[in-house]
């Protein structure tokens, strides 16, 4: 068996690998966070069993346990690298810079076709603490899970076999067909998701490191997905409440170019700041491949 998985192509093998971790590291939550929902309501027992579970998870994939022949491989490809303070704060401008481009993307896209509303679970009949507990140890999942299977274990070795930007493309697209299990997603989300992997994708890439974004891929979905659910109800991804017609049907209006204007300034912005990452990273990189 082991001499047929090697002679798979490496982009075959990094996206079975990946999906597979992708697999086993949102299911045992999404078991958890269930289960919570049925029994024991008042009190978010899930989170620290979730919280377990991902130490452990997290812990493997960097070369703890067994077998030890196979523990500096799950290190190189977990990609988990510290990271100096001066590339910790170019990485995360460049990364913000990146995902407000993406939202400003997913505000023209929403003019240009009717994109899908998700729908979520009706927590009023939960405590707010349980809720809001639970909410944020989806959104730790997700930029755990995702960065670590995704720009880690599938993106890194179809990096270092392809390149870049086969990696990035590949991985991107396996990113967004993966959010299909969501029953509202569609084609139409591609662009949205492939460009959400890349900002994070670019960032592995020019770091040797998915730190960064671990804590954006989390961070962002907190921010808008936790506290938006929370002050404002169900909403459809970043989408508002009361979408603005079609173009197709008003015409492009003021607000229309102007959400056109922004996205290609701040895609513009975030380059220049990926520019200034790789300049920032580039020696450190060179001191750990050195080393």
């Amino acid at each position: 068996m082991r001499a047929l998985w090697r002679r798979l192509p490496v982009i075959v093998r990094a996206v079975l690998t990946g999906s597979l971790l992708t697999t086993a590291g949102t299911i045992p939550w999404a078991l958890l966070a269930s289960a919570n929902q049925l029994f024991w309501t008042s009190v978010p027992w899930a989170v620290p069993l979730t919280v377990l579970y991902l130490w452990l998870y997290w812990r493997y994939l960097g070369g703890a346990g067994w077998p030890k022949s196979t523990a500096e491989a799950r290190r190189m490809n977990l990609r988990a690298h510290a990271l100096s303070s001066a590339v910790w704060g170019a990485a995360l401008l460049a990364g913000v810079l990146g995902l407000v481009a993406v939202v400003l993307l997913l505000r023209v896209l929403s003019r240009l076709v009717t994109l899908p509303q998700q729908q979520l679970p009706d927590f009023s009949q939960f405590p707010f603490l349980t809720v809001f507990c639970l909410l944020l140890t989806g959104a730790a999942v997700a930029g755990i899970v995702e960065e670590a299977s995704f720009r880690g274990y599938m993106q890194g070795p179809i990096e270092r076999r392809h390149g870049p930007v086969v990696a990035i493309a590949v991985m991107g697209t396996v990113f967004g067909l993966a959010h299909f299990t969501h029953r509202e997603v569609t084609m139409i989300m591609m662009p949205y998701y492939v460009a959400a992997a890349a900002v994070y994708g670019a960032l592995a890439y020019l770091t040797n490191s998915i730190l960064p974004g671990v804590v954006l891929h989390a961070g962002g979905n907190a921010l808008l997905g936790v506290f938006d659910l929370l002050a404002q109800g169900p909403t459809g991804f970043e989408v508002p409440l009361s979408p603005a017609p079609l173009i197709w049907e008003t015409g492009a209006d003021a607000a229309f170019w102007v959400s056109g204007v922004l996205f290609m300034i701040m895609t513009a912005v975030a380059v220049w700041a990926y520019s200034a990452l790789a300049s920032v990273a580039r020696p450190q990189l060179r001191a750990t491949e050195g080393g």
